[in-house]
């Protein structure tokens, strides 16, 4: 974590704005936050939510993959979508996980900076490797999030929760939000056989409503492509997910045995664009 990127961090106590001094990160009230060792700053305020982040397991499942590139075209529509990105702005990713999309989006700009947050110290410790322009920071994203006002040009969030409020203060009043969220289409050879969790099919009209007054949409398009998932990839799918919370692993790999291989899965999302009101 560099000084740069913790400069556009604030205290999640007093909402100071943040400096480092060694491996400190400290507000001029003193209230003290130590680099942890893996590279990441936790600002997890006392008062969080409660919400429990992202396993070890998920975590693993998840960065082996995405780095098979299945999910790809995500990134890549992403990565299309932020052509207008100058090369010093700043890019947060909320509910950032391992930091894949964040990555990517920074691209070759060497002075493009990122911030993932997410409320899973494994997740942090994974974002904290994956480029070394990005900032990973512990937090709970149904509060405050740790980000000074207006400081990022660029948010994204990709299968995330949304604090619509929080989210627009801390983009930038020209700033962009890109967020993806799945369709029904989306894993849907899979639900049924291996017991996932379901897309809610109201998940449309409540982003609308969770960004009504804040944000105004701007623009949107599908992504959809068949995937080959051999059933190691598959697992690998439902353990990095939600589902991996509700499925019995034992069920689960009885379940496996029973898909075709390679097991032909659909990726179907929809990557929305939303300006600040």
């Amino acid at each position: 974590m560099e000084a740069d990127l913790v400069a556009v961090l604030r205290c999640p106590v007093c909402g100071g704005a943040l400096a480092l001094t060694d491996r400190t990160a400290h507000c001029p009230r003193g209230h003290a936050y130590d680099l942890a060792k893996q590279g990441y700053l936790n600002l997890l305020p006392s008062a969080s939510t409660g919400i429990d982040g992202d396993s070890a397991g998920m975590i693993g499942a998840r960065t082996v993959f995405l780095g098979s590139g299945h999910y790809a075209p995500i990134r890549d529509a992403l990565i299309l979508a932020a052509a207008g990105l100058r090369d010093d702005d700043l890019v947060v990713e909320v509910g950032a996980g391992t930091a894949y999309y964040l990555a990517g989006v920074l691209g070759t700009a060497t002075g493009r900076r990122g911030v993932a947050l997410d409320v899973s110290r494994y997740a942090a410790r994974r974002a904290a490797r994956a480029d070394s322009r990005i900032g990973s920071v512990v937090c709970d994203a149904w509060q405050e999030l740790p980000l000074l006002d207006d400081s990022a040009q660029l948010m994204l969030n990709v299968f995330a929760p949304r604090n619509a409020a929080e989210m627009a203060r801390v983009l930038a009043p020209d700033g962009t939000l890109l967020v993806v969220t799945p369709n029904q289409q989306h894993l849907a050879e899979l639900v049924g056989v291996l017991g996932l969790v379901t897309v809610d099919e109201e998940k449309e009209r409540r982003l609308q409503e969770s960004f009504a007054g804040v944000f105004v949409r701007s623009g949107s398009e599908v992504v959809e492509e068949t995937m080959r998932l051999d059933r190691t990839a598959v697992e690998q799918l439902v353990l990095m997910t939600p589902s991996a919370r509700h499925v019995n692993y034992r069920e689960l790999t009885g379940r496996l045995a029973v898909l075709p291989e390679p097991a032909i899965v659909t990726l179907s999302v929809t990557l929305s664009t939303w300006r600040p009101v």
